[in-house]
């Protein structure tokens, strides 16, 4: 399956420029832990980098900085690490754990955002696999003492 194809498509997405503070309250309204940091470039959204929750608290709040006048490129990674759309499950969860990041930007073949994925939503959709392959034998019992009756 094409990651594309399991992205969540509606991503929070922020100015370089912005505040941090203005960044917060974007992932407050979404109810997101993460914005992805976009320029426009010939009318797509290209991402550059990602502000997380984590980043605001671990790199801000916690060093007891006030907020009022930080930029987003002041605290963001700009060392963006992302998926192309027509990459696998597989080699996602790969890029993921090279890289130890839990969330990745999907983008097309120019690089243009398409949408962003989470270690939760590989979580979602493995369990749901393991729990179909966990029924299989339960079927196979009723199948069979069907056959055999």
């Amino acid at each position: 399956m094409p990651i594309r194809d399991l992205c969540q498509t509606h991503v929070a997405t922020i100015d370089r420029a912005t505040t941090v503070n203005e960044a917060a309250r974007l992932m407050r309204e979404r109810h997101v832990g993460d914005v992805v940091v976009c320029e426009r470039s010939e009318g797509k959204l290209i991402p550059v980098g990602i502000l997380t929750d984590r980043d605001i608290v671990v790199g801000i709040v916690a060093m007891d900085i006030p907020t009022d006048n930080i930029r987003v490129e002041d605290v963001m990674t700009p060392t963006l690490v992302t998926v192309d759309g027509e990459k696998g499950v597989f080699e996602t969860i790969q890029l993921m754990e090279k890289y130890g990041v839990r969330r990745l930007p999907v983008v097309d073949e120019q690089g243009s955002l398409v949408g962003i994925v989470s270690s939760v939503d590989l979580l979602e959709l493995l369990s749901e696999e393991i729990a179909s392959i966990s029924r299989l034998s339960e079927r196979q019992k009723i199948r069979e003492r069907e056959i055999r009756l």
